[in-house]
């Protein structure tokens, strides 16, 4: 929460409003190309040379074609390019089918102090739940409903506005924007990589919103990649760098898939307990039954408890090690790793070299909208481990110096930990005994040093990364 605003909720941004942030960052870019309204039409690869892409205006049907080394497809769960490659998917559907319904309304006088970003809906007319971006306007309504009761064919603005009024339980103006039918389903594409083209994003998987795992998915996707691709470019990598990318991505969507089916079945399993799921005035009566009952109750905060992995999931955003294939046992439960394929964990640490080469150029991290945190502990937070790490370069943090090509930070010298939990951190990672983390451009660790270790090591494994002849 913002503390000058108790009803300001922060850090909850609805994807086309960070769609659109990134479009005005781009634009500002004069290497980039934005060209709008225009449609995929087919392509064709010349060797491992080039793609040939044609594409077509929409308004005027006027086609083009764009040669480019690579080309990532990001368009959608029902990708052209994909469907154009001839790869599949795999995975599979439930029988809930859900509709979402895009409207803008104040929901604020109704809320009143309750504020969240996600609210339950517990009645039969539209069991499910409002996601909040704005609560004075943008909201998105994902109700649950029996498509043989309600064939999708029959739902029109009407019907959405009724379904809206009877979540917000009281007649207020509002505007229903859009609303779309989907079913509680997984897909991910059988291979990411078809010679020079790549999937990324909902082209390479797909799965319900239950969780917020699509988007930070389909951004794991492209950073993983466009470092590789950069370095290709540039000639410090060769091709077979780029075959990680598949290796490394399709097995986080897998588990990301199962997990957002998961939360999407324990939801509506939830709503089912309460007894919503007849006529309104049965359902209804049994919603009031079940809230009585000791028994269904204890049935209900199981199910309540049950949500948790679809709320607190970190395991899964920032948890998986790449190569690891193995299924998370609970979403909720995130141990930081310092093993190779692992994403750096976080620790804060204080910059010691000012005046420095090697001192990041980064302003300090702003946590001072935290009531909780003293003068003290606002000093103790201002740069993280992460910040360390270069966009477009290999870091080593530990206690080696001049190794080819990477950049290096020395504890002690240029940082060192500080704040609750500094000492496990340390002792976890082995740089409390002269050992050293070789950090990924995209903040994975791709080798793990001791005290035996030195920088000729470190370039052997480089090379080997890199796909470079030692």
């Amino acid at each position: 929460m913002d503390k000058t605003d108790p009803l300001k909720m922060i850090h909850n941004i609805p994807q086309p409003a960070f769609e659109q942030y990134l479009t005005d960052v781009l634009a500002k870019d004069s290497n980039v190309d934005i060209r709008r309204g225009v449609s995929f039409i087919s392509l064709r690869q010349d060797g491992f040379q080039a793609v040939i892409t044609t594409v077509e205006e929409r308004t005027t049907g006027h086609q083009f074609q764009i040669r480019s080394k690579y080309l990532i497809a990001c368009d959608g769960a029902r990708s052209k390019v994909r469907t154009g490659l001839g790869i599949g998917s795999d995975g599979e559907d439930s029988y809930e089918t859900m509709m979402t319904i895009h409207f803008n309304a104040n929901l604020r006088p109704i809320v009143g102090n309750r504020v969240g970003m996600l609210h339950w809906i517990a009645d039969p007319l539209a069991s499910g739940f409002i996601i909040a971006y704005d609560l004075s306007g943008n909201s998105v309504l994902i109700s649950n409903f029996d498509a043989t009761k309600q064939p999708v064919e029959s739902w029109n603005q009407e019907l959405c506005r009724q379904t809206v009024t009877s979540a917000i339980g009281k007649d207020i103006p509002f505007d229903v924007l859009s609303y779309r039918p989907w079913v509680l389903s997984r897909k991910v594409a059988r291979f990411y990589r078809q010679g020079n083209v790549f999937l990324a994003g909902d082209a390479a998987h797909s799965f319900p919103p239950t969780g917020g795992l699509g988007l930070n998915s389909g951004l794991g996707d492209v950073h993983n990649l466009a470092y590789k691709i950069a370095l290709v470019l540039q000639g410090k990598a060769s091709e077979r760098l780029l075959d990680s990318y598949d290796e490394e991505r399709r097995q986080v969507a897998i588990v990301n898939s199962i997990q957002s089916v998961k939360n999407g079945k324990q939801i509506f399993g939830l709503l089912k307990t309460l007894g919503i799921g007849e006529d309104a005035v049965r359902a209804r009566r049994n919603l009031y039954a079940s809230l009585g009952d000791p028994d269904k109750k204890r049935e209900i905060d199981e199910g309540i408890e049950a949500q948790r992995e679809h709320f607190d999931n970190l395991a899964l955003h920032i948890g998986y090690v790449y190569g690891d294939k193995s299924i998370p046992p609970h979403a909720s439960k995130y141990v930081p790793s310092f093993a190779v394929g692992a994403r750096l964990p976080h620790a804060w640490i204080r910059l010691l070299r000012q005046q420095s080469s090697t001192k990041p150029n980064l302003a300090p991290v702003d946590v001072s909208y935290v009531d909780e945190f003293s003068a003290d502990d606002i000093q103790l937070r201002q740069h993280s481990t992460l910040d360390l790490c270069d966009i477009d370069k290999f870091t080593l943090l530990g206690n080696l110096d001049s190794v080819p090509g990477v950049k290096s930070y020395r504890l002690g010298r240029d940082f060192e930990v500080v704040g609750p939990g500094a000492d496990g951190w340390l002792a976890s990672s082995g740089l409390d005994k002269a050992g050293g983390l070789l950090v990924r451009p995209d903040q994975h660790i791709l080798m793990v040093l001791d005290a035996t270790n030195t920088a000729k090591d470190v370039e052997i494994v480089l090379d080997k990364y890199l796909g470079r002849s030692h």
